[in-house]
């Protein structure tokens, strides 16, 4: 079955491409004299750090922000989430459980060394590697072996019908990175030393920009990497600056320090009313979420969980936190994922009846609770809207807040009785959503830091990653949908809007639904 002949149903974000054809023909420019370029410097300031710059280990935002410009993978999304030829010109699914991709020709990495097909293998072998433990291995687990055909062509065969393959391959999980490097890593690790660490020092992709420097806590810095295979960034440098004050960061962007950023819903208007700057807005594939820790008393009845639930006025956080740029989540799935159900109804808010259920569940003179967030301003602001809407039933919330890398570790490790976090469903594909957040076999750091363990859950999701009728995969989901809902591990805030701060200097900038800065045609003027 051709690659144009496949549709994955997602809507206007479907997740299959139609369009047959080859990626941009490789730089003509690769292998001469370098040229001095004029495209300036672009600087981006950031609330967080990346944490890991190995793309295989890490699974947050601001490190794919980084690692999207080092680092390539076989296909990628565009601008409406359409699955797009990148490392691989194309592809066909030639037989139920096999697939097979045709690589570009006449691309290496930034060390020098050839992409090809064995370049691939390799990854996905590491990829795959209990001993490395990469989070994202459960995006690939149908993954039964990867065969190099010839230099451009691989096969992948999968131990089932796995429907969401494809758009797994353009998640930042499956990059690739230098097999010389990824060789130099197993020396190291095999010295007792930890699996990517060597990547993470100095990682080397196949993408338009090099790593050149990464200040811990303070930024990363990219060059322009001269010897692109495909059309060459703009700019000759990219800085990404940690800069975790919303008004510091506005400030920036105001006086031209900072080119791009992003902004609280709160400093919108100050933004656009500033003639050096505007803010771009897109909808996202996200959801914002209040945890709560489900192996935890009092968290390990579904009637507390419910009652939080409906002792939150969500319409209170988006109108009076993200001032209406957002969408109330009525369960687990943005409306341009595969599987989101329109009729799933949500738990509705109604305090009255989450006293009850605290009642019920033996709570009825209420408890004591910790909430957790990191350094972000929203979540901050939702932290304290919660302690003082969840006075009202009773339930008495102490904050707490920590560092960006501190606060993965300890959600990770399960310390927490709630917490506030966010996820981009990068795939928009509800594989990638449901089996992070909620699969069993992914409690802790791969992403299921409610601890939540529900055989229903894992069964719809294992069977809806094997059905290959596109109705039957969506009537698994929404089964999923029903139970999520009703179990209730997480109260589902939101779906956001990204807002983005961007100077009157700047052209060609984009930001997709995954959340993912596009910078391969900013220009500074």
């Amino acid at each position: 079955m051709k690659r144009s002949s496949l549709k994955w149903g997602i809507g206007f974000f479907a997740l299959s491409s139609i369009l047959v054809g080859c990626a941009s023909e490789p730089d003509e420019a690769a292998g001469t004299e370098e040229k001095e370029s004029e495209g300036g410097d672009l600087n981006i300031s950031v609330v967080s750090d990346a944490q890991n710059l190995d793309p295989h280990n890490s699974n947050d935002v601001p490190s794919w922000n980084v690692s999207f410009n080092i680092y390539e993978t076989l296909l990628k999304h565009d601008e409406n989430m359409d699955l797009q030829p990148n490392l691989a010109t194309d592809w066909e699914q030639v037989e139920d459980n096999l697939w097979e991709f045709q690589l570009e020709e006449g691309v290496t990495f930034h060390d020098g060394s050839e992409f090809n097909a064995e370049v691939v293998k390799v990854n996905f072998d590491r990829l795959l590697d209990e001993e490395v433990a990469s989070p994202n291995a459960f995006l690939f687990d149908s993954i039964a072996e990867v065969n190099a055909v010839d230099d451009h062509t691989v096969e992948i065969v999968t131990e089932y019908p796995y429907a969401a393959l494809p758009a797994h391959l353009a998640h930042m999980g499956s990059s690739m990175i230098s097999k010389e490097l990824i060789e130099e890593d197993y020396a190291y690790a095999e010295d007792g030393n930890q699996f990517g660490a060597i990547i993470n020092q100095h990682p080397i992709g196949t993408g338009y920009f090099e790593f050149k420097e990464w200040n811990r806590g303070e930024k990363v810095t990219l060059t322009k990497n001269d010897h692109y295979w495909g059309e060459p960034a703009q700019v000759d440098r990219v800085t990404f600056t940690v800069s975790s004050e919303d008004l510091t960061r506005v400030g920036e962007l105001e006086s031209g320090s900072s080119h791009i950023t992003s902004v609280s819903p709160s400093d919108v208007n100050r933004v656009n009313n500033n003639e050096n700057a505007e803010v771009h807005e897109r909808d996202s594939v996200s959801i914002a979420y209040l945890g709560f820790n489900t192996q935890k008393a009092p968290f390990d009845d579904k009637r507390v969980r419910q009652a939080i639930s409906k002792a939150v006025n969500k319409q209170d956080v988006l109108n009076g936190i993200m001032e209406g740029h957002g969408v109330e989540a009525a369960g687990p799935l943005a409306e341009a994922i595969f599987g989101h159900n329109p009729d799933a109804a949500g738990l509705k808010y109604d305090p009255e009846k989450a006293k009850e259920l605290l009642a019920e569940a033996g709570y009825e003179d209420g408890f004591d609770v910790t909430l957790w967030t990191n350094d972000s301003r929203e979540r901050e602001d939702i932290a304290v809207l919660v302690q003082a809407q969840l006075e009202d039933i009773n339930v008495n919330v102490s904050l707490e807040q920590f560092e960006w890398g501190a606060y993965l570790d300890r959600t990770a490790g399960g310390e927490h009785d709630m917490f506030i976090l966010g996820l981009s469903a990068a795939t928009a594909d509800a594989d990638y959503p449901l089996s992070m957040l909620y699969h069993s076999n992914n409690i802790g750091a791969a992403g299921n830091r409610t601890q939540f363990n529900n055989e229903d859950v894992d069964r719809l999701i294992e069977e809806a990653r094997r059905e290959g009728d596109e109705e039957q995969r969506l009537s698994l989901y929404h089964e999923a949908t029903d139970i999520l809902i009703e179990e209730a591990p997480m109260l589902y805030l939101y779906h956001q809007e990204y807002l983005t701060g961007v100077s009157d200097q700047i052209e060609g900038f984009d930001l997709y639904s995954n959340g993912i800065y596009q910078l391969q045609n900013v220009t500074i003027n």
